[in-house]
């Protein structure tokens, strides 16, 4: 039996209505989503159940509504006795994978990612910073387009680096436009941007990882139980300072996905399983490596399905 690997996803994976048929069906899961409530003091709940959809999108709502949901499915994986040997998560579904390694609790994560969503807010107004997804380009020559934007004055930088032939692009509205339309020039097949709030896992964020620093600094981040695949480097680390080192880089430093998945490929993982909202990592996991084993696992359905998948491969 190879290992496992619980993942946890980050912005994007939100939708209105996110933890409801949960909240009803397990009393488990329902407690961790009144736990968010109570810990932020003001209801995540309502805002995750009935929206709107702009209301949900706010980084600071996104944020820990996604590590609710993502830790309220947990639950339902440790009752069922499954247990990961390694965690990840992307970007804020690092701070998930924390929870799960026993780093971080859970009102802990919740907290800071609510703040970690405020702080990149505030980095940069609304309308100044983009994204863009840039699908079909080599990232080496798409890093001598970035240099060359920078060269001219505008940012431009690599922020998710999330499987073959596909890597997010960030920084200024200006910088990621020129970015995207020379990619195209250079053979990118598709440029698609963003709807996002801000050029997250940019050098323009390096002001929300400031004050993060300040709140990681008063929070009680543990050593990880399991050893949790860190964004900034795609290592494993499990040493409480390095953790907190991590997380305050990770708001301004590209995402290492693709190496992360084969960093965990490498340790011996063959059973991915993507906890919580959509399945966006198991489709990454499957571009870096088709034969592996992904699970996008969301409430009790989609578990039992898994443990019958896993169970016949065993037979």
């Amino acid at each position: 039996m190879g290992k496992i690997a619980f993942l946890f996803p980050g912005q994007g994976s939100q939708a209105v209505g996110m933890g409801v048929q949960l909240s009803k069906d397990e009393s488990i899961c329902a407690d961790v989503i009144k736990r968010a409530d109570e810990k932020l003091g003001y209801s995540l709940s309502e805002i995750m159940a009935e929206g709107p959809e702009e209301t949900l999108r706010r980084t600071e709502h996104t944020q820990p509504a996604l590590v609710t949901v993502s830790v309220a499915v947990l639950q339902l994986l440790k009752e069922a006795g499954i247990e990961a040997d390694y965690a990840a998560g992307h970007s804020l579904g690092e701070y998930s994978a924390l929870v799960a390694a026993g780093a971080l609790s859970f009102e802990d994560a919740v907290y800071a990612v609510h703040k970690r969503g405020v702080f990149m807010e505030e980095a940069v107004p609304f309308g100044e910073g983009a994204m863009a997804a840039v699908l079909g380009l080599d990232q080496d020559l798409l890093t001598e387009v970035c240099l060359k934007v920078q060269a001219n004055g505008d940012v431009a930088e690599l922020a998710n680096l999330n499987c073959p032939g596909q890597i997010v692009i960030s920084g200024s509205a200006k910088g990621v436009e020129l970015a995207g339309e020379q990619a195209k020039e250079k053979g990118a097949k598709r440029v698609i941007p963003l709807t996002v709030s801000g050029p997250f896992h940019s050098s323009l964020m390096k002001p929300a990882s400031e004050k993060l620093k300040t709140v990681l600094r008063d929070l009680n981040v543990e050593n990880a139980k399991i050893p949790v695949i860190a964004n900034v480097t795609a290592t494993a680390q499990t040493n409480a300072s390095s953790i907190e080192d991590h997380l305050i880089q990770q708001v301004y430093s590209p995402v290492r996905w693709e190496e992360t998945v084969n960093a965990l490929l490498e340790f011996g993982v063959d059973t991915f399983v993507e906890v919580g909202t959509g399945n966006v990592l198991t489709g990454l996991v499957k571009k870096v490596n088709r034969r592996a084993k992904a699970f996008a696992v969301s409430d009790r359905e989609s578990l039992q399905k898994m443990i019958d998948k896993l169970e016949e491969v065993k037979n």
